[in-house]
């Protein structure tokens, strides 16, 4: 007799998932590292930006692999992660205003003070202004591998908390790519995307649900986005919008609703490939020769104590003020101590930051690559003593028996907070 299994948690999957592609990613970072800083150095950089054609519109010139990461691939992760967004909206852990009070409350401290501590050390410089965004961002699969590294020692409380931060930061990463870092618009084009747009929500309304004419649009309103002057991967976040969604509240996710099937087909290539492979193309940094005078230049200095301090203090001191001021319920079975440690985590910019790196200064190798050194180094701190911090902070009295607990309300995507004060 064949047994049947109960379909999985798409929470299960997601924090599984997240976890060893920032492993991977991390990999493929160090890796990127290793080989700028050799006599593979010229390969690297020749075969990243080799020429593939065609040229897809005057701005760009001819198509290089770089350009088929950052411009092409990278539109499948929007394309991801705005179905994590809707998902969490339609049916996730903010799908009421109750749960999404303090990730938004944490998610807009956490952007606020990195780009206002980067204003302070980097604003003045003539030029550089325009990278307050770089460290406004939190990489969460780098963030979800280190915590991966903890094992059952990271409380599933802080998973939760990361991940509803991380997707709220996404969605400012996201605005500020379409409002602050868009280039000369083309109305024309502008306008056939936004009629691309609308046949796919006609589409949704008419009840059509292959994934494939609806992909076929993506590409559509992709091309259309190149053309337009805004960012193109705001397509992927953009057409996610308009696949069919069944919601299932309390429930493993649909098999038969287009977003759920599309959101787990694309999840493994998503962090198992393009993420580690755009890790792979931007953080190659040659550091070689590489002085204290520029380490601590005001535009990677600006960066990292962006990353480094501003999340830290932003988001541990939104959320510690959201609980003493009862506008929010503290994290269940996690100690400040931990919470301090995940906030720190948050420090991790990574994969967003270098893609907001990349057009904050286009066109300048240098300024991009001081981006990238502050990057690095902001967000190499903030994984390292994030990481210490998690591993010596006492375990909450509480840890095993709410964990236990915890394991069952993923199963259901169910949310993990307690309104109950608790140790440090």
């Amino acid at each position: 007799m064949t047994r049947s299994f109960p379909p999985r948690s798409a929470l299960r999957d997601f924090l599984e998932s997240e976890s060893a592609g920032g492993m991977l990613l991390i990999f493929a970072a160090i890796l990127a590292m290793i080989v700028a800083n050799t006599p593979l150095a010229t390969l690297y950089h020749d075969a990243i930006h080799a020429v593939t054609g065609p040229v897809l519109t005057d701005k760009l010139g001819p198509m290089t692999v770089h350009l088929w990461i950052n411009d092409g691939l990278m539109a499948i992760f929007f394309l991801l992660v705005g179905l994590e967004i809707k998902r969490e909206f339609v049916d996730g852990r903010l799908a009421s205003w109750d749960r999404r009070r303090l990730p938004f409350i944490a998610a807009a401290a956490g952007m606020a003070v990195p780009a206002a501590l980067y204003i302070a050390f980097a604003g003045s410089e003539p030029g550089l202004a325009q990278g307050w965004a770089i460290p406004a961002a939190t990489d969460i699969a780098f963030a979800m591998g280190v915590l991966a590294l903890l094992g059952k020692r990271a409380p599933t409380s802080l998973k939760l908390f990361l991940v509803t931060v991380a997707i709220v930061d996404d969605m400012g990463a996201v605005a500020i790519i379409a409002l602050f870092y868009t280039a000369k618009i083309n109305l024309v084009a502008l306008g056939a995307a936004a009629a691309i747009l609308g046949a796919m929500f006609v589409m949704n309304r008419m009840g059509a649900r292959s994934l494939a004419l609806y992909l076929l649009a993506f590409l559509a309103l992709w091309f259309a986005m190149l053309l337009s002057g805004v960012h193109a991967t705001i397509a992927g976040v953009l057409a996610a919008m308009a696949i069919p969604f069944e919601s299932t509240p309390g429930a493993p996710d649909s098999q038969t609703s287009p977003l759920h099937r599309l959101e787990h087909g694309l999840h493994p290539w998503v962090a198992f490939a393009i993420v580690p492979l755009f890790g792979f193309a931007n953080a190659g940094v040659d550091i070689r020769g590489l002085g204290i005078d520029q380490l601590f230049a005001p535009l990677p200095l600006g960066i990292a104590a962006g990353l480094f301090l501003g999340k830290q203090v932003g988001i541990f001191g939104s959320v510690w003020l959201s609980v003493k001021l009862g506008i929010a319920g503290k994290l269940r079975g996690a100690t400040w101590l931990q919470i301090y440690g995940v906030a720190m985590l948050c420090g991790i910019g990574f994969t967003m930051s270098l893609f907001i790196g990349g057009l904050a200064f286009p066109g300048d190798a240098l300024l991009v690559e001081e981006a990238k050194i502050g990057i690095l180094m902001g967000s190499l701190a903030a994984a390292l003593i994030g990481f210490a911090v998690l591993r010596l902070a006492p375990l909450h009295p509480e840890h095993d028996t709410i964990e236990n607990d915890s394991d069952a309300e993923i199963a259901a995507d169910g949310d993990v907070r307690d309104t109950s004060e608790a140790p440090v």
